[in-house]
């Protein structure tokens, strides 16, 4: 399966949704260039192999503009289509390790709906226009044959940017990394546990807040219903064929995505990361535009940035043949009441799992679940419900005294290896003291 690559120039520029803009490529040194991919490949719908088909469809690639600073390695991301529209959902989270390291990374416009357009899934007011009727000079050319189709191409080009005469040509990539959040973990949950066997153009996959499901085989033509992946049995991954860093929430493991029955221990191929105090979706990716959703309240501030950029540096030297990620402790659930529920501390937040300063040396309940009758945007924001004065007084007498718990905290995880060491200043920073007493 060969792919053709035209770089895309004109028009409106690159469209690519994104709520928060990431590290400044031109500070890191970076270069962004988008290209059209053409090619062709087979597909698979509900009943079996669909015929043949071409396709042409788009790739953004953020990469050092020196060869010399290229790491080895390439993370492709599944660009998230739940809006309607292409989002690099993981870039905003990983973004700052990516140019740390000197990795490069490519958006891949795998789905249907990306390039064709579409309501998407989280039921916004208006569906998203496709990229060439968005802007015809520059995307013209797009047309995806439908999601029967989109695991070869993301597959075709993962592997074609690795090899010869690709937009990397000049750069020797020894690793490619395939990583998806939301509704593009379930597309990667799919291509881990179909297609990952015998293919040699991934070496890992970050799968980050998937469902107990998968993404469904679509038809010719049409986008994948989501809707489907919750009407089968669980999803596992078995004895993955590659490394998998699986990071997850709150609201991912007990909240509408329900995973919790697709629990599996951790395997010699796998690793499960479930973060307490952490919602689906949080003010790290989404700040900017917080105040647009019309949420009840405070939308969760937790820190699975940091911990989602020590699972990618984890995966990276996995990957290589390196010694595995450290293995995390599950979130506590209790089925005694006859429906599973969180465990929670004498504060609020959850026990278990991987636990960060935000709830180790906490100021407020970080929750990944939603208030009652939330919209379908607000349930994945979850919530952050600051402590009163007279708590945070009990708490904390003076600021020195949160200050050194902070950091305490924050050691703790570093030296557990779910956060990095060079983070450490960031984490600090990232201490939330607001209504402790002057002391």
């Amino acid at each position: 399966m060969s792919v053709a690559f035209v770089e895309l120039t004109g028009g409106k520029g690159c469209s690519l949704m994104s709520a928060t803009a990431g590290p400044d490529l031109v500070a890191h040194d970076y270069t962004e260039t988008e290209y059209a991919a053409s090619g062709t490949v087979g597909g698979r719908t509900p009943t079996g192999d669909a015929p043949p088909a071409d396709f042409t469809t788009r790739v953004v690639v953020r990469r050092p503009a020196h060869p010399e600073r290229f790491s080895g390695t390439l993370v492709v991301e599944w660009l998230n289509v739940s809006s309607g529209a292409d989002a690099p959902a993981e870039y905003t989270y990983i973004a700052q390790e990516l140019v740390r390291a000197g990795h490069a990374w490519a958006g891949i416009s795998a789905q249907y709906t990306g390039v064709e357009g579409g309501a998407g899934s989280v039921q916004l007011d208006v569906a998203a226009p496709g990229l060439a009727q968005a802007d015809p000079e520059r995307y013209g050319a797009m047309n995806h044959p439908g999601d029967a189709y989109c695991y070869d191409i993301f597959g075709a080009i993962a592997a074609a940017l690795r090899g010869p005469g690709g937009p990397l040509a000049d750069l020797r990539v020894e690793r490619v990394l395939a990583v998806g959040e939301s509704q593009s973990s379930m597309a990667l949950t799919t291509y881990v546990t179909e297609f990952a066997e015998g293919d040699d153009a991934i070496d890992g996959y970050l799968v980050h807040s998937r469902p107990f499901g998968r993404l469904p085989f679509a038809q010719v033509g049409a986008p994948a219903d989501i809707t489907l992946a919750y009407e089968g049995g669980p999803v596992r991954f078995g004895k993955p064929a590659k490394p998998v860093v699986v990071v997850q929430t709150e609201t991912d493991v007990l909240g509408i995505l329900n995973y919790y029955p697709s629990r599996q221990p951790d395997t010699d191929r796998l690793r499960v990361w479930e973060v307490a105090g952490t919602a689906h979706a949080d003010r790290f990716q989404i700040g900017p535009v917080e105040s647009a959703l019309g949420c009840a309240g405070p939308i969760n501030n937790g820190q699975q940035a940091f911990v989602l950029r020590a699972a990618l540096r984890d995966l990276d030297e996995w990957a290589a043949g390196g010694d595995a990620p450290p293995t995390a402790e599950p979130l506590t659930i209790e089925e005694s009441a006859g429906s599973p529920e969180f465990v929670l501390d004498e504060v609020g937040n959850v026990t278990g799992g991987v636990r960060t300063p935000a709830v180790e040396a906490p100021t407020a309940v970080l929750s990944g679940l939603p208030a009652d009758g939330a919209s379908i945007v607000c349930i994945l924001m979850g919530s952050t419900s600051p402590f009163p004065a007279d708590q945070l007084a009990a708490r904390y007498p003076g600021p020195d005294d949160y200050a050194t718990a902070w950091a305490a905290a924050t050691d703790a995880t570093i030296d557990a290896g779910f956060f990095l060491p060079e983070d450490r200043a960031a984490i600090i920073a990232d201490a939330r003291p607001t209504g402790l007493a002057a002391g």
